[in-house]
């Protein structure tokens, strides 16, 4: 079982690397949301980018330390679940947004593994 715990921590990784990326490279900004890189939506995205590299950080550690998961399965969830509740909230939009939503649909099942092994049977 630890394998696969390592295995969807690391798919976490993965699925966070590209926006993670985004904090460094303004045309990644402008090739994954479809906007302009300057200006104050390019600017947020970018920082959006920076709390990417966090949750990448956490991911990774956690696929070696046990004892980051349960903060490491938190902000992950937070992550991935408020998108795709704002997602949903917003009608479902076509375009980038929708891409996102459905990477984020991916990422559901390694974090319901992730989750549950974090708090399986610990005090």
């Amino acid at each position: 079982m630890d394998w696969v715990v390592r295995a969807s921590w690391f798919a976490l990784a993965a699925i966070h690397a590209a926006p993670a990326a985004a904090a460094f490279s303004p045309a990644l900004v402008a090739r994954l949301y479809d906007v302009a890189p300057s200006g104050a939506l390019g600017v947020l995205l970018s920082h959006r980018g920076g709390l990417f590299l966090a949750i990448l950080t956490l991911t990774i550690w956690a696929a070696f330390d046990p004892g980051a998961r349960r903060a490491a399965a938190a902000a992950t969830a937070v992550s991935v679940i408020s998108f795709l509740i704002l997602y949903l909230r917003a009608g479902a939009p076509e375009g980038a947004l929708r891409t996102i939503a459905r990477v984020d649909a991916f990422a559901l099942l390694p974090l319901a593994i992730v989750t549950f092994d974090a708090w399986r049977g610990r005090a």
